[in-house]
Protein backbone atom coordinates (compact mmCIF):
# COMPACT_ATOMS: atom_id res chain seq x y z
CA UNK A 1 0.00 0.00 0.00
CA UNK A 2 1.27 3.48 -0.89
CA UNK A 3 2.17 5.61 2.11
CA UNK A 4 0.01 8.70 2.53
CA UNK A 5 1.80 11.96 3.29
CA UNK A 6 0.42 13.92 6.26
CA UNK A 7 0.80 17.26 4.45
CA UNK A 8 -0.92 18.69 1.38
CA UNK A 9 0.86 21.65 -0.23
CA UNK A 10 -1.42 23.97 -2.21
CA UNK A 11 1.11 26.74 -2.92
CA UNK A 12 0.48 28.47 -6.24
CA UNK A 13 -2.96 26.96 -6.79
CA UNK A 14 -6.27 28.71 -7.31
CA UNK A 15 -9.25 27.94 -5.10
CA UNK A 16 -10.84 25.99 -7.98
CA UNK A 17 -7.72 23.85 -8.37
CA UNK A 18 -7.18 23.31 -4.65
CA UNK A 19 -10.63 22.37 -3.33
CA UNK A 20 -10.93 18.97 -5.06
CA UNK A 21 -7.42 18.11 -3.84
CA UNK A 22 -8.33 18.97 -0.25
CA UNK A 23 -11.33 16.62 -0.40
CA UNK A 24 -9.26 13.80 -1.94
CA UNK A 25 -6.50 14.34 0.64
CA UNK A 26 -8.96 14.07 3.53
CA UNK A 27 -10.44 10.81 2.28
CA UNK A 28 -6.99 9.30 1.62
CA UNK A 29 -5.81 10.39 5.06
CA UNK A 30 -8.88 8.90 6.73
CA UNK A 31 -8.49 5.59 4.89
CA UNK A 32 -4.78 5.48 5.83
CA UNK A 33 -5.65 5.92 9.49
CA UNK A 34 -4.06 9.36 9.88
CA UNK A 35 -5.69 11.40 12.60
CA UNK A 36 -3.78 14.69 12.23
CA UNK A 37 -2.78 16.26 8.92
CA UNK A 38 -1.73 19.66 7.60
CA UNK A 39 -2.91 21.67 4.62
CA UNK A 40 -0.34 24.26 3.51
CA UNK A 41 -2.02 27.14 1.68
CA UNK A 42 0.54 29.90 2.16
CA UNK A 43 0.05 33.33 3.66
CA UNK A 44 -0.62 35.47 0.57
CA UNK A 45 -3.86 37.43 0.46
CA UNK A 46 -5.73 34.86 2.55
CA UNK A 47 -8.20 33.88 -0.18
CA UNK A 48 -7.01 30.28 -0.35
CA UNK A 49 -6.76 30.00 3.45
CA UNK A 50 -10.37 31.17 3.86
CA UNK A 51 -11.64 28.78 1.19
CA UNK A 52 -9.73 25.85 2.75
CA UNK A 53 -11.01 26.66 6.25
CA UNK A 54 -14.57 26.97 4.97
CA UNK A 55 -14.39 23.59 3.25
CA UNK A 56 -12.78 21.96 6.30
CA UNK A 57 -15.33 23.41 8.72
CA UNK A 58 -18.14 21.77 6.73
CA UNK A 59 -16.42 18.46 5.92
CA UNK A 60 -17.79 15.25 7.50
CA UNK A 61 -14.30 13.80 8.06
CA UNK A 62 -12.98 16.83 9.97
CA UNK A 63 -13.29 16.98 13.74
CA UNK A 64 -11.46 20.32 14.10
CA UNK A 65 -9.15 22.61 12.18
CA UNK A 66 -6.89 25.38 13.42
CA UNK A 67 -3.85 27.45 12.53
CA UNK A 68 -0.77 25.24 12.46
CA UNK A 69 2.04 25.63 14.96
CA UNK A 70 4.93 27.85 13.88
CA UNK A 71 7.15 24.88 13.05
CA UNK A 72 4.41 23.57 10.72
CA UNK A 73 3.78 26.84 8.85
CA UNK A 74 1.87 29.04 11.29
CA UNK A 75 -0.81 31.09 9.52
CA UNK A 76 0.36 29.66 6.20
CA UNK A 77 -0.97 26.22 7.11
CA UNK A 78 -3.99 24.64 8.75
CA UNK A 79 -3.83 21.69 11.14
CA UNK A 80 -6.70 19.24 10.69
CA UNK A 81 -7.91 16.67 13.18
CA UNK A 82 -9.57 13.80 11.27
CA UNK A 83 -12.72 12.28 12.78
CA UNK A 84 -12.61 8.71 14.07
Amino acid sequence: MKEVNDTLDLHGMTVAEAMPLVDEFLYKSFRAGLRRVWVVHGKGSGVLRRAVRHQLSNHPLVRTCSTADGNRGGIGATQVEIAD
